[in-house]
């Protein structure tokens, strides 16, 4: 053998202990002189110990598209351009800020007064509210229009007696029928603020106020700014009044509670307001105090006797117990009103204890004198306090002679 015999055998030998270490087909040698080698067959590379029965990452990677994520983020690009709000859960009250500008609106915002506001509430078919002031102008500086998505409010030359909450809800309309929809509702309070007037004007230069007991009472000085600092007053004697936040507590929205009324708030009160080197006072408030009963009253009735003979006197007695100076007053209905017969009634109360407590026993008493036939029938007492009205009842049976006669025999043969 020549020696480029030898060669070349020795050259087919080495590709051959290559090929079965590293796995290569040997279809690929057999072109091997030309320096041309053949694709493998997938068949084989399927089946090589190399790879093992797994699919390559590669062709994972292929066979699972990422459009379905591209998908689900669509929406939220949506919501975002259409009012820059979350979707879920969506708010449907928002301020226009400008062509195509949206603001979401949180539990309050401030404008100067003088610029418009304008809001829209989302939904088919929207209810609006907003202050009393604006509601009294008519078609004047509100304007309120439908859409076939939303809602429309437009204030224009707003003042600081536009100061107020406003708030939209959605109906839900099927027919002719609609109802409100409870998780579609917003709302804002919108202060239009003024530097030289820190209080929503009011109508009255006084207001006479109720101080109830077990009542909050709310002293309404409105400030048409936040940011103003507002404390509380006595005119007689002049005098700061305490706000703790437990007895009495300010929310710049409403303003100022009273939470445990008593005589002593009584008298003259009025609010300041200090902002930017400004003062000023509000509306001045009356407060008359009045010793408000917690519940309306419960009376209790009692004859001297159900049944009585004719010509005999007897009286029904109606008794209330409740709180003390807290004044029950009385009426009564009974069978001789029809007929023109007058009542003949007493009153009276008395301080009582009962199980530890101090209470007031009011107490009434009709007396009926020569019962007659038309007195009998149903006696009916009326109680009344500042809380309400109840009522209590009984029957009384006037005996006829014959029947008393009846009444006699079975107790003699018994």
């Amino acid at each position: 053998m020549n020696p480029r015999g030898i060669c070349f055998l020795a050259y087919v030998l080495f590709f051959c202990v290559i090929s079965a270490k590293t796995g290569v087909p040997t279809r690929a040698i057999k072109d091997i002189g030309k320096n041309i080698t053949k694709p493998a067959d997938p068949r084989e590379v399927k089946l090589s110990k190399g790879l093992g029965h797994k699919k390559p990452k590669q062709s994972d990677s292929q066979k699972v598209p990422e459009a379905p994520r591209a998908r689900k983020s669509r929406p939220q690009v949506e919501a975002q351009t259409l009012g820059g709000m979350a979707p879920s859960p969506p708010s449907i009250l928002i301020r226009v800020m400008g062509k195509g500008q949206f603001q979401k609106v949180g539990e309050s915002l401030s404008l100067r007064a003088g610029n418009a506001l304008e809001l829209r509430c989302r939904g088919k078919s929207v209810r609006w509210r907003f202050p009393v002031y604006l509601e009294e102008e008519g078609e004047g500086r509100l304007r309120i229009k439908h859409f076939t998505q939303y809602s429309q409010l437009l204030v224009m030359n707003s003042t600081i007696a536009d100061t107020g909450e406003y708030s939209c809800w959605s109906r839900h309309c099927q027919d002719i029928e609609c109802r409100d929809v409870e998780d579609r509702t917003g709302k804002t309070f919108v202060f239009f603020t003024d530097p030289q007037e820190l209080f929503v004007p009011t109508e009255d230069y006084y207001e006479v106020v109720q101080l109830r007991t077990n009542q909050l009472t709310l002293l309404p000085c409105q400030v048409t700014s936040p940011e103003a600092q507002v404390t509380l007053h006595r005119e007689f004697p002049p005098e700061e009044v305490s706000v703790d936040g437990v007895d009495i507590s300010f929310d710049a929205k409403k303003g100022f509670t009273i939470h445990r009324p008593r005589a002593s708030f009584a008298g003259s009160l009025f609010c300041m307001a200090s902002l930017g080197g400004i003062q000023q006072i509000s509306t001045k408030y009356i407060l008359i105090y009045i010793n408000y009963p917690s519940s309306s009253p419960k009376p209790t009735i009692k004859a001297s006797a159900i049944s009585v003979s004719l010509g005999e006197n007897f009286n029904v007695t109606c008794t209330v117990l409740g709180e003390p100076e807290i004044t029950v007053d009385f009426t009564w209905e009974y069978p001789g009103q029809l007929v023109g017969r007058p009542p003949y009634v007493s009153e009276c109360s008395t301080v009582v204890r009962r199980a530890g407590q101090v209470q007031q026993e009011w107490e009434s008493v009709f007396y009926v004198e020569e019962a007659r036939a038309k007195d009998q029938g149903i006696y009916t007492c009326r109680a009344t306090n500042l809380q309400g009205t109840s009522t209590a009842s009984t029957r009384i049976r006037v005996l006829q002679p014959s029947q008393i006669l009846v009444s006699t025999d079975k107790a003699g043969d018994h």
